[in-house]
């Protein structure tokens, strides 16, 4: 269920050792499922009767692996990832909007000040979830998002354009939750100024459990793509895809399961000339 935090540290999820804790705001109204390994599903809130319906896809457990088997043999390595972590599965949440927000948050800034930010925004536009589970924040209501003014972002962390973007994407958010399918979704998602197929791709891999979504324009996955499948230090976008075409419609779970085995392209800092002075 990590994959469904497109922030590190999402407050509007935790994960334990056996238990997890997801808030959203359903077509209900608020709610908060639990997820337990040992006694199963239970949620609060005027949506737990919604997030009950819909917990196997939050957990993952109705994403469709068939044939991924079989397209995972065409490299060692994605075969043998592919074994190793046989019981990694995507979820979906099916809610647009709760994932728009950080994948625009996220939008060319670093981990750290997306988390900040977002963090900043819950507690400061948005309210603690219902039930028991302390720290655990719902995502923010569009409504309050798009009659937000800009310049109230500023303090947050958030310039005038991921802002503006935030409160576009806050007005279309009827129209988002209403798209029955990844593909519907992403076309909308990109015909919003200040949203490309980056964003697009992080938002329908969330709410849909796409599992043939890429996150083009992302800095590290290309690198950890070529790296990993051809060991090549660096690589393009248009590599990635290249690389990656033969493992459609599972092109974003082998992204997945090269993040996690942890695989990454080696890092390059400036290079430090050592040198001696001890012979002037």
């Amino acid at each position: 269920m990590r994959g469904l935090a497109l922030i590190q540290g999402d407050p509007t999820l935790s994960i334990g050792r056996s238990t997890a804790w997801f808030a959203t705001r359903t077509p209900l109204g608020p709610g908060t499922l639990r997820i337990d390994l040992a006694a199963g599903f239970s949620a609060y809130g005027p949506g737990a009767d919604w997030l009950i319906e819909r917990a196997e896809a939050i957990a993952g457990l109705r994403d469709d692996v068939d044939g991924f088997a079989e397209l995972a043999r065409q490299h060692p390595l994605v075969h043998r990832l592919a074994r190793e972590h046989a019981g990694l599965r995507i979820g979906a949440t099916g809610r647009v909007f709760h994932h728009l927000v950080p994948a625009i948050i996220g939008q060319k800034v670093s981990g750290k000040e997306a988390h900040h930010s977002y963090v900043r925004l819950l507690r400061r536009m948005s309210e603690p979830a219902p039930g028991p589970k302390e720290g655990l924040f719902l995502p923010p209501d569009p409504a309050v998002i798009a009659a937000t003014p800009y310049w109230a972002f500023h303090p947050l962390g958030i310039e005038q354009k991921r802002a503006d973007t935030l409160r576009r994407g806050a007005a279309a958010a009827a129209a988002l939750e209403r798209c029955g399918d990844a593909a519907t979704c992403t076309a909308r998602l990109v015909s919003i100024a200040g949203i490309g197929p980056w964003t697009a791709a992080e938002v329908t891999r969330a709410a849909y459990g796409d599992a043939d979504a890429v996150s083009v324009g992302d800095y590290n996955i290309k690198n950890n793509v070529a790296f990993a499948l051809t060991g090549a230090a660096r690589g393009t976008d248009e590599e990635m895809l290249e690389l990656l075409a033969p493992f459609a419609p599972h092109r974003g779970r082998v992204c997945g399961l090269i993040a996690a085995a942890g695989i990454g392209a080696p890092r390059f800092g400036p290079r430090i000339q050592l040198r001696s002075y001890a012979r002037f």
